[in-house]
């Protein structure tokens, strides 16, 4: 299988923020909600939906944000202008939700097929059309989240994906992106890295979780000290019991080993102290 996508500039906030994605329990779709409030920087951001979002849709929204940057004909990802000249471009960018400065600011949108993203985001059984259906009700869940962005007093809104549409005798799919994540796959604000081979080699949800909050706070080569219950936190946002707890530290020391895995180093200099350093690009 060959892979295209080496990695995804991700927007750090959609990294950073604590519960948007968590891992969940069985059912727990259907009895909580999406409601997640953030600081990053000079923006405060709410994340608003009606469910949860789990590990898996964290997966599958890093595959989209790595496609957009190498769909289209030129592999370098297909960029809507202010002024888009054609009725498709210009059906895009209106389907992109932008709003005062954004509309100033080039869209981006990831184009592809189901198959492609199921195998770009570590997928085994990549053609099944069970896969496809769980890769789309991810896609739905992410649409269905309303994003409020305010700094300085002013505010705008879009959600996570602004537009998506897919055809499932084709499997083709194409998703647009929010300004906030375009902003960050063509360079107007900085980015996370998110690496892609890495991404298709974790195997739990503890680890996908936490693997992401430590990409949106250390960079390539850097390192940064941390506690293992501020890592449960990055799973699992809710307080719980200390038989839960200690379980929760159990699996943050496995996944941990998958890091380790990853040439991650991970030193526990004190107990329950871990010093994290991620591998150098």
């Amino acid at each position: 299988m060959c892979f295209k996508l080496t990695h995804a500039r991700h927007d750090p906030a959609h990294c950073l923020a604590p519960g948007l994605f968590r891992s969940l329990r069985k059912g727990e779709r259907k009895t909580s909600k999406l409601d997640v409030k953030f600081t990053h920087g000079a923006d405060s951001i709410r994340f608003w939906g009606p469910e949860p979002l789990g590990a898996e849709d964290l997966r599958v929204l890093q595959g989209l944000v790595a496609m957009a940057a190498t769909s289209g004909e030129s592999g370098r990802g297909i960029m809507l202008p202010p002024e888009a000249e054609s009725e498709a471009g210009k059906c895009l960018r209106e389907s992109l939700h932008l709003k005062d400065d954004a509309l100033q600011k080039e869209g981006t949108v990831a184009q592809g097929s189901y198959r492609q993203l199921a195998q770009e985001i570590g997928y085994a059984d990549a053609d099944g059309g069970s896969r496809f259906k769980a890769i789309r009700e991810s896609i739905e869940r992410l649409w269905a989240v309303s994003v409020i962005v305010e700094r300085n007093g002013r505010r705008q809104g879009f959600r996570i994906l602004s537009d998506y549409a897919s055809d499932a005798a084709t499997g083709k799919l194409l998703v647009a992106l929010n300004p906030r994540l375009a902003e960050a796959i063509i360079g107007d604000r900085r980015y996370t890295r998110i690496d892609m081979n890495e991404v298709r080699a974790l195997k739990t949800d503890p680890a996908r979780l936490i693997h992401q909050r430590l990409c949106g706070w250390i960079d390539p080569g850097k390192s940064g000290k941390i506690e293992t219950d501020n890592l449960a936190a990055y799973a699992w946002p809710d307080a719980c019991e200390a038989e839960t707890m200690k379980k929760r530290r159990q699996a943050v020391k496995k996944a941990l080993t998958e890091l380790v895995g990853l040439h991650w180093k991970v030193e526990e200099y004190a107990q329950g102290k871990w010093l994290i350093a991620r591998p150098a690009i």
